[in-house]
């Protein structure tokens, strides 16, 4: 099978559902920090499937675990164990400090599993079941994540929303004891925030969340689905922090590029859950949980969480210092390679110029550069990159 990208254009039009504002673009082969199109021109991928490619495309060790394991078992049901199944639960309970954990298949069903057992831990302990979350937060798009995320764009014309979710604004903690009450299940955010803009939690505000959540018996969950595994230098970004939740959500880079979400709980909040509150069919089936577990290796045994800090910090420094000969750039935010370049000036056109120049990058907030590459990118291609977003601002001046 061989199609033309207008081709797939086409039938894109004709069959699928008009989700997704497409790119011009179609791929066909991806290797590391590179990516082919159907007519064979390359790019480099500074976007990674939107921080899901940590390793890379077609990484050997993880392309070899699927292999493998797809030639032995590829899905039973959640009624058998397998192998892969428990050893991957082990290694992200060890990892985290978080000793229950639960598969799914993406980043949504993790966070509407952080959901269910924040309100069943709340339900036990006499509490309500409302979750407060940030504003311009995400949390998925399945009717209860969008009502999370609290968005009206997404909620619109999806009527009626699921009820018991509260927003207040990212790093205001006297707003959120302000909503705080006996209703109160769970407090629910991105230690960075992604969609949002790539925008940090401030140190100070998730400490005095943990303080206050313990002092009320309300849980507290963090969305890692983006800023987890090694994106930003640490496993998970509540590291950098020094506060830990007792739900963690994660997805994205976890698969290696392969399907795979998972929720982690402590085993105080963990335990509310009874035989039968949930389940999955497809989720922690033996394939996934062999690429996720050859992910893990690939980015310990590389040493790219070190990567993403020496990379993510040289970064950083070169667009500062362009701020002299680029008035455009308002600073840049996150950690690692989870980087937002801020603009005073629209940063979709800026995107779009990059594409042409073979460069993939993100427009997210409107004024917001997403750079989130594979952890093992070369710095050689950072400088493309880096070159690349430059070049593209200056043609895009008035």
């Amino acid at each position: 099978m061989s199609l033309s990208t207008e081709e797939l254009h086409r039938l894109d039009k004709e069959y699928y559902l008009p989700t997704f504002k497409r790119y011009p673009l179609a791929f066909k082969k991806g290797k590391g920090s590179r990516l082919w199109d159907m007519e064979g021109n390359e790019y480099i991928d500074a976007l990674a499937g939107i921080a899901v490619n940590n390793v890379g495309h077609a990484h050997p060790k993880v392309v070899k675990a699927i292999q493998d394991q797809a030639e032995n078992l590829i899905h039973i049901s959640n009624f058998y164990l397998s192998e892969p199944q428990m050893v991957l639960a082990k290694k992200l309970a060890d990892l985290s400090g978080l000793k229950r954990v639960f598969f799914g298949n993406s980043g949504a069903e993790a966070a509407e599993g952080a959901i269910k057992i924040a309100r069943k831990y709340a339900s036990k302990n006499g509490r309500g079941g409302t979750i407060i979350s940030m504003k311009n937060a995400f949390h998925g798009r399945t009717m209860a994540t969008i009502a999370a995320t609290g968005k009206k764009a997404m909620m619109n014309g999806f009527d009626p929303i699921p009820e018991g979710f509260c927003h207040v604004p990212f790093n205001d903690i006297n707003l959120v004891k302000e909503k705080i009450n006996q209703d109160t299940a769970a407090i629910m955010l991105e230690p960075i925030q992604g969609e949002g803009g790539i925008i940090p939690a401030e140190k100070d505000f998730l400490k005095e969340l943990r303080n206050f959540c313990d002092e009320k018996g309300i849980a507290l969950v963090f969305d890692e689905v983006q800023c987890g595994i090694g994106r930003t230098g640490k496993m998970f970004a509540f590291e950098h922090y020094g506060v830990k939740p007792d739900i963690m959500t994660l997805a994205k880079g976890l698969g290696g590029g392969f399907p795979i979400g998972a929720v982690l709980a402590s085993e105080k909040v963990g335990g509310a859950i009874d035989w039968g509150d949930h389940g999955t069919t497809f989720g922690g089936n033996p394939l996934a949980c062999a690429a996720a577990l050859a992910t893990l290796e690939a980015i310990e045994e590389e040493n790219l969480m070190d990567a993403a800090t020496e990379n993510g910090q040289w970064f950083r420094e070169k667009i500062m210092k362009a701020t002299v000969d680029y008035p455009e750039i308002e600073g840049v935010r996150g950690e690692g390679l989870m980087l937002g370049v801020v603009l005073s000036v629209d940063s979709k056109p800026i995107v779009a110029t990059m594409m042409k120049h073979k460069v993939l990058a993100n427009a997210t907030a409107e004024n917001v550069i997403r750079i989130v590459p594979p952890l093992n990118i070369s710095r050689d291609d950072l400088q493309v990159v880096f070159d690349v977003l430059l070049q593209s601002i200056k043609e895009n001046r008035k």
